[in-house]
């Protein structure tokens, strides 16, 4: 009683865009207390997710996928922006970041990519054709999911990897297996985070990778913006539209 903590998951019912929130204790853990609350808050599902993805699920290094380059798109997000950190920091990879605008971009950089491109004004593909010498990227990790699907697909090297992990801009729909083949054979997965990461030990030794990451400083959970929680049909309508960057949090 009284310890501050964060949790990752939904298992019982939804409902974090409240005041307050039974959460079952098998999603609980100790919050350090160099956290802010936001960053407490916001930080557990996106590292969570970062890390996963980038290591346990599709183990990424130089080689692993038949490349050398690694495409992120929607950088400038929750989850994005602590890839795209710990990306160029663990990886050894050339790490190429999309945003939707140009200040975001431009801070995409600052967090580590090596290349940045503005999906709203450039041809993604294009300009990671134009980086990887034509190649295209062995693996694409795709947060904003409908609105980039097509750039994703033709990003990707031959037998490269998609990982579609979120639904920003809407969920992909209507996946055409012909299509994958017709781009080089390609590979694509829609993975979860809690079905990797499933008991409270797998989460909590997760966070605890996460944490130590954090105490290193390989990684900054940044707030990009606050949002009241009466406001809270805004925040999300404001992260369908690529308007946010970094981590969105309500506030009672």
């Amino acid at each position: 009683p009284g310890d501050r903590v964060w949790y990752a998951g939904t298992i019982v019912r939804p409902g974090s865009n409240s005041e307050r929130h039974l959460v079952d204790e098998r999603i609980v853990g100790a919050a350090p207390a160099s956290l802010s609350d936001a960053q407490a808050a916001a930080l557990p599902l996106t590292g969570l997710t970062a890390w996963e993805m980038l290591f346990d699920r599709l183990e990424i290094a130089p080689g692993k996928h038949g490349g050398e380059a690694l495409l992120i798109v929607g950088a400038a997000g929750g989850v994005g922006s602590v890839m795209t950190q710990l990306a160029r920091r663990l990886t050894g990879l050339t790490v190429i970041g999309t945003a939707s605008r140009p200040e975001t971009a431009d801070w995409v950089s600052e967090l580590g990519a090596h290349h940045v491109i503005d999906y709203a004004q450039e041809d993604v593909a294009a300009r990671v054709r134009a980086i990887t010498d034509g190649a295209g990227v062995p693996v694409v990790l795709d947060g904003v999911g409908k609105a980039t699907w097509n750039a994703s697909l033709d990003s990707a090297a031959r037998r490269g990897l998609i990982a579609s992990f979120g639904n920003a801009s809407g969920a992909v729909e209507g996946v055409n297996l012909g299509v994958l083949a017709s781009k080089g054979s390609l590979f694509v997965t829609r993975p979860t985070l809690f079905d990797y990461a499933v008991t409270a030990a797998e989460k909590r030794a997760l966070m605890a990778r996460v944490f130590a990451m954090l105490a290193r400083g390989a990684i900054v959970p940044e707030i990009g913006q606050r949002y009241a929680l009466e406001d809270a049909a805004q925040a999300h309508r404001a992260i369908e539209a690529g308007e946010t960057f970094g981590s969105t949090v309500l506030v009672p």
